[in-house]
């Protein structure tokens, strides 16, 4: 069996970001990048059902300019098997990269596509559904356990009443949730290992793909700040703060 799981490379999770003066976007420049945490839990997951026997081959995914062979090979020292880098200079939106990614469905026929629910820097939670509805798979979004037997998987999601039992008929589209795994630390000598680890580039122009931006971003702008709070003397004059100003009650 073959999974391939896709990977972003992303401001890191513990950088606070800058917004450009002139409210273009996020400035990256000289900031840490990193693989978003919840693909680095769809790798750890595949890594997982590979050394159970299950799966056969990783093949880790990632769409986006050169520097991203840096997240595909922190893939390969996890334990991904080989890599595939879908090199362009143009700004990505999820419509585009599930359209890559479709391509490569068709081309490796994987049973399993496994990959985070949502990236940390656009919080779109939609390239795993999009990629589902084009390649025309089941889905399971959200999974929090994932179980492989056969041709069938069984994912436990999170949802807001609580979790969510269902099977999927292989080949299928699984996104992760956060308490799915603990991606384990990757060591020096599975860096070591990585470099040699195959890694394939592609152009979207190979896999008959247009990436051209679809939206177009306005502005964007830091959250306002927090005003400082008051102290009251009484309850009653919180009721009637919060009646009169706040205007919550």
């Amino acid at each position: 069996m073959k999974v391939l799981v896709p990977v972003k490379r992303v401001v890191d999770y513990n950088v606070k970001v800058r917004v450009k003066s002139d409210g273009t976007g996020v400035d990256i420049a000289n900031v840490k990048m990193s693989m978003n945490p919840f693909d680095e839990i769809a790798v750890e997951e595949a890594v997982r059902l590979k050394e159970k026997g299950v799966v056969t081959e990783v093949i880790a995914v990632s769409c986006g300019d050169a520097k991203c062979q840096e997240t595909l090979r922190t893939a390969m020292a996890i334990g991904a098997d080989r890599g595939i880098l879908v090199e362009t200079a143009e700004e990505l939106q999820p419509l585009a990269v599930a359209k890559l990614l479709k391509a490569l469905v068709d081309k490796e026929q994987p049973s399993l596509i496994i990959l985070g629910k949502q990236a940390i820097d656009d919080d779109a939670n939609q390239t795993g559904q999009m990629l589902a509805a084009l390649a025309d798979l089941p889905q399971a979004t959200f999974a929090s356990k994932v179980e492989v037997a056969g041709d069938k998987a069984t994912v436990t999601r999170e949802v807001d009443g609580g979790l969510e039992t269902i099977s999927l008929s292989l080949p299928a589209v699984i996104t992760t949730d956060l308490r799915l795994n603990e991606p384990r630390y990757v060591t020096l000598p599975n860096i070591m290992k990585a470099k040699k680890k195959q890694l394939d580039t592609v152009k979207p122009e190979e896999l008959g793909v247009d990436v051209k931006p679809r939206l177009k971003t306005l502005k964007v702008a830091e959250p306002p700040k927090r005003g400082a709070g008051i102290k009251v003397p009484d309850v009653a004059t919180l009721v009637d703060k919060l009646k009169n100003e706040a205007k919550v009650i």
